[in-house]
């Protein structure tokens, strides 16, 4: 497949008028959407601001990569633009970004597709290929350009593997080292990105590049959307005299125990070829230990703030816990429904209840929080007694809380193990994983819990759910104005995610009837959408037409409980819009409390609404507090200039 049968000319835009990095992407998306190589724009703009928020894909250089893998896509397709006096991207380099593409790949994409997309990457290395584009005038220049760079590639990767040296036989690993085979020096490398579509291939092929250079000699695992291939095999790894780790997602470590592992975001792979590999060459780098390698330590670098690890460690936890939530929780559901309409005996009820209940699903959740929690601190040694511990405060009463705790101790109970098993002699490495690990990490994370995290947490689990039950009309409906607020604050980060999980732990600790706080966190969190899908549809000159028929979509979002559809919205104009939909998801929240609505289901929005103890007054709940939110935004928001 040609490059340019995904780089179609009609897409391409040679003027682009953004000034910023939102307008840039939105002006991007908008040439998608109006060729029809994209279905629902607002889903697209998500998942190109999530991929944004992991690192910026303006590479440096002049160029950005904006990409996205989702089912918004009908076609792969790459649109290329131009922007004569630049565009701050936020670009690695802070220097603004002039040629963009924009890669759209839909879900199961074909490998050819997925090849073609990595040539693309590859060929945006050659600082010649980029002069002679930024030079370029009309869409026939630049297809030009890369149809004769395609063809230029494919001729030296034909005379590579005739003269033996081909580095497209990923089964022959040995024949795809790169560098100079008189040089002793050697290092491996794996590049990875969130997507696996642009910048695995462009670290990759700087490393190489660089490599060549300077005579170093070294193979490239790349872990696309293709999964990984040139997979280092172990007597390379053994050779190699360092390890580069030029991602940002997780690859398989295990296999370089003992080894110095230089880990890096893939941009620096990109941009940094040159220092990765010294690094390497002469082992300036951590030794990387693995339990299942006979290893005793966790890997060396980890990044971010105090708490950005403790929201990663708790969100690993919710994200596995969050399946028998909604699968138990949607059962259980049902099955009140039934029981009104039958009987408590009825066998379907039962059933119900039985796979979703304290019996099925919902035993689970607690267990699976913890261990997942103290697994994403410890690695595997730590899964099995953060369920455990999990597990006991789950009979204890210590409910929720206690098992939150119960999850980071044991996480930091086995990081405590490693550095206190640290001195043992090597030939004791192999009974850690297997025997000391868990033997120690189980006994003294249980040991803990029942004398002194089970006794603690159940006392303030029990206070806390009596304080709830028992809450005055004024006081419930501030913690509902609260909860609600919440739930729009970040629409999916940790104050929806708080607001959520508290929730969550009133439901389950009452034993599943407590749904008040449901309530409130649901009608809050269905607000945003309704009221962004309302001010499109009624302040329409305020608002661009791809912004009209996104908004429609918002709709059904809002309805199913889907938060996550007004975030391309709040990106583009955080001021207004999340300022007026805090005001309406607080007073939805504040309304569930003050009429005492109880919603026995943990997801659904208005098709869980009939469960509730009240479904008109639910759904007026949410009416008001969308209306609010609708009318203060698009009262707020200024008129379009062309409008």
């Amino acid at each position: 497949m040609k490059i340019t049968d995904l780089m179609i000319k009609e897409t391409m835009i040679m003027n682009l008028k953004a000034v910023s990095k939102e307008a840039a992407i939105d002006e991007l998306i908008a040439s998608l959407a109006s060729s029809g190589r994209i279905n629902d724009p607002v889903l697209f703009k998500e998942k190109i601001l999530a991929r944004e928020a992991q690192s910026s894909t303006g590479i440096g250089g002049g160029i950005a990569m904006p990409h996205a893998k989702t089912k918004a896509v009908n076609e792969a397709t790459v649109v290329f633009a131009k922007s004569a006096a630049g565009v701050d991207y936020a670009s690695l380099d802070e220097e603004p970004a002039k040629l963009f593409f924009m890669i759209a790949a839909p879900e199961g994409a074909g490998n050819m597709h997925l090849r073609t997309l990595a040539a693309l990457s590859r060929l945006l290395i050659e600082s010649e290929f980029i002069e002679a584009l930024m030079n370029a005038r009309t869409p026939d220049e630049v297809a030009a350009l890369f149809d004769a760079k395609q063809a230029e590639a494919e001729a030296e990767a034909k005379a590579n593997e005739a003269a033996g040296t081909g580095e497209t036989k990923p089964k022959t690993p040995e024949r795809v080292i790169v560098g100079n085979p008189d040089s002793q020096s050697f290092v491996v490398a794996v590049t990875a990105c969130p997507t696996g579509i642009a910048h695995t291939y462009m670290a990759e092929d700087a490393l190489k590049k660089k490599a060549k250079e300077m005579g170093v000699n070294i193979r490239v695992e790349t872990n696309g959307s293709e999964g990984a291939q040139n997979v280092l095999t172990p007597d390379e790894i053994a050779r190699a005299t360092g390890v580069i780790i030029a991602a940002d997602k997780k690859v398989e470590m295990a296999r370089f125990a003992g080894k110095p592992v230089l880990q890096r975001p893939v941009s620096d792979g990109i941009r940094k070829p040159e220092e990765l590999i010294t690094k390497a060459i002469k082992g300036e780098a951590p030794i990387y230990r693995s339990e299942g390698r006979g290893g005793d330590e966790a890997p060396a670098e980890k990044s971010g703030s105090v708490g950005s690890r403790i929201y990663k460690d708790l969100m690993n936890g919710i994200s596995h816990m969050l399946p028998f939530v909604v699968g138990g929780g949607i059962l259980l559901a049902i099955s009140f429904l039934f029981e009104q309409m039958a009987s408590v005996d009825n066998p379907i009820v039962k059933l119900l209840q039985t796979i979703g209940g304290g019996d099925g699903a919902f035993h689970f959740l607690i267990p699976i929080l913890a261990g997942f929690i103290a697994l994403s601190i410890g690695d595997r040694p730590a899964l099995m007694p953060g369920m455990v511990g999990g597990y006991m405060a789950l009979n204890s009463n210590a409910g929720f809380l206690g098992g939150l705790a119960a999850g980071f101790l044991a996480g930091y109970v086995v990081i405590m193990l490693r550095k206190a098993f640290a001195g043992l002699p090597k030939t004791l490495d192999g009974l850690k994983p297997i025997l000391l690990y868990p033997v120690f990490s189980l006994l003294i994370t249980g040991g803990i819990m029942f004398y002194l995290f089970d006794p603690v947490f159940s006392w303030l689990n029990e206070g806390l759910i009596s304080a709830l039950n028992n809450l005055g009309t004024g006081n419930a409906v501030l913690l509902g104005l609260v909860l609600g607020g919440m739930m729009a604050i970040d629409m999916g980060g940790p104050f929806n995610k708080a607001a959520y999980t508290f929730a969550i732990g009133v439901f389950t600790s009452s034993g599943n009837t407590n749904g008040l706080m449901m309530a409130a966190v649901m009608a809050g969190g269905m607000v945003p959408p309704l009221a962004i899908a309302l001010a499109t549809t009624f302040f329409k000159n305020k608002f661009t037409e791809t912004e009209r028929k996104s908004g429609l979509t918002n709709y059904v979002l809002g309805l199913s409980f889907i938060t996550e559809g007004a975030i391309p919205f709040a990106a583009a104009d955080p001021m207004r819009v999340l300022t007026s939909c805090i005001a309406g998801s607080a007073v939805a929240g504040g309304l569930t409390q003050l009429w005492k609505i109880n919603v026995p289901a943990p997801h659904g929005g208005i098709f869980v609404a009939a469960l509730s103890s009240n479904a008109l007054l639910f759904i007026l709940a949410v009416l008001i507090g969308s209306v609010i939110s609708g009318l203060t935004l698009g009262l707020w928001k200024k008129p379009l200039k062309n409008g």
